[in-house]
């Protein structure tokens, strides 16, 4: 006599691919919308460029708004002890 509950063969079998369609759809829309917020980015960094800034400096601006100020000092603090190693400083 064959287990006729619904984690075995089939049913199982059946649960398991909608769970699975489920998380891929999931994931899909998650993709879609953060092509979305990459697309609206870029349209406020090409309005920024429009109006005369510099795109690189604030995407630069925006990576260090993100970061720890101790360690941006200390990176920068390092940077400078090379440059004036080099004799850029």
């Amino acid at each position: 006599m064959q287990d006729q509950s619904p984690e075995s063969g089939s049913d199982a079998y059946g649960v398991a691919a909608g769970e699975l369609r489920s998380f891929v759809e999931r994931y899909e829309r998650l993709e879609a919308e953060k092509q979305e917020i990459a697309d609206q980015q870029k349209e406020v960094m090409a309005e920024a460029k429009g109006r005369g800034y510099d795109t690189k400096v604030l995407r630069k601006i925006v990576a260090l708004r993100k970061r720890d100020k101790d360690d941006i000092a200390e990176e920068e603090a390092v940077l400078e002890m090379y440059k004036a190693a080099l004799g850029m400083a």
